[in-house]
């Protein structure tokens, strides 16, 4: 069945069932889509969750006009952490896969980025913009300045990931103030292939979306991937400095205000 003209409201997460409605979503792409699971994943509620929830702003994009029969109107989300959130939890959750010393050390205003994605029917269209948009004007009203998240590339077999790490490492490798680094205990070096044995064009083929928008907006990555096995994914950690993307997030409030 078609689905209506959507009916967009985009906000922070304010009660405990907004939270539930962007962890059931959540589930449906993160385990029944991707096959991942977790200590605190429950699949009986069919929800993907952590014990960072409770310490992140939660990002909701809602489609009142979606006909979901489980009756959820959530149809997007970004888990959103600042540094004095982190301090609460105790770190960041990308603290156990990287070594963000680097970016502690900066004393700049950081943004972690996680769980982002979008209900299966609204991909490919204007849903992604309306989150992007979200997240350009928090970065304006906390001042932030540094945005870095994991991002995924699905499966953790690493031979057919070969080429597209090879050209994040040598095309995207993030400067030396901004080289975060995997844990030694699960490092994967992402360097597989010579710079000149790479298909540029069949490897980038191959690089998740998210993270070819990231790198669009002047992302990089840190150095080395991460294997995350409960998962099923191997990671890389993208790092965004504001001073080099401002351009692009103006373009994005702009859009946003109209």
């Amino acid at each position: 069945m078609p689905l209506a003209e959507p009916r967009y409201t985009l906000r922070l997460a304010e009660r405990p069932e907004d939270i539930a409605a962007a962890e059931r979503l959540r589930y449906r792409v993160f385990v029944e889509e991707l096959g991942g699971d977790g200590a605190l994943v429950d699949h009986t509620a069919r929800r993907e969750r952590d014990r960072f929830d409770p310490f992140f702003d939660h990002l909701i994009l809602t489609d009142e006009a979606a006909p979901f029969a489980e009756g959820d109107h959530v149809i997007g989300v970004y888990r959103l952490m600042r540094l004095d959130q982190a301090a609460r939890a105790g770190q960041f959750y990308s603290e156990d896969e990287y070594n963000l010393a680097r970016l502690r050390e900066s004393g700049r205003p950081l943004l972690e980025l996680g769980r982002s994605c979008l209900h299966p029917d609204y991909r490919g269209g204007t849903a992604i913009m309306h989150l992007w948009q979200g997240l350009a004007a928090y970065v304006e009203d906390h001042g932030i300045e540094v945005l870095f998240g994991v991002a995924s590339f699905h499966g953790t077999d690493i031979a057919p990931l070969a080429a597209p790490l090879s050209l994040l490492h040598h095309r995207h490798l993030a400067p030396e103030p901004l080289r975060v680094r995997a844990r030694e205990g699960a490092f994967q070096r992402m360097d597989l292939m010579a710079e000149a044995e790479i298909d540029r064009a069949a490897a980038m083929r191959a690089v998740p979306a998210l993270i070819k928008a990231y790198l669009r907006l002047g992302g990089c990555v840190g150095e080395g991937a991460f294997i995350d096995h409960p998962f099923n994914t191997t990671d890389v950690c993208l790092v965004m400095d504001t001073n080099r993307i401002n351009e692009k997030m103006r373009a994005l409030y702009a859009r946003a205000a109209v």
